[in-house]
């Protein structure tokens, strides 16, 4: 669980590092970079850790599959209690499609 918690903390980092940005568009580019590094410096700092930890306890294509599934939620609450943006149907489809490659990814062959 360590590794989960940690790679949903780093993806708040992320998320808002990649497009928090986008709220104040008038910033200047430049500004915003540098901002969005200084941000996903502390998401590093929390995957590599979550990495290492869950490597082994889970297989490669394990963690990168929970790491995409982590990445939408967090994304999807940041979409909608931030920006304000609807989650459609078509959206929640595609999410149920990463359910199906969680199912298939921890099936035993």
């Amino acid at each position: 669980m360590k590794t989960v918690a940690l790679l949903l903390l780093s993806n708040v980092f992320m998320t808002i590092a990649w497009y928090g940005h986008l709220k104040n568009p008038s910033q200047p580019l430049w500004r915003a970079i540098i901002l969005s590094w200084g941000i996903a410096f502390f998401e590093y700092c929390l995957t590599v850790p979550a990495n290492r930890m869950g490597y082994g306890q889970f297989s490669l294509t394990q963690l990168k599959v929970i790491q995409e599934v982590v990445t939408l939620l967090v994304f999807s609450f940041f979409a909608i209690f931030y920006m304000n943006e609807r989650i459609g149907w078509n959206h929640l489809a595609a999410f149920l499609c990463i359910i199906a490659a969680v199912w298939f990814t921890f099936r035993k062959p």
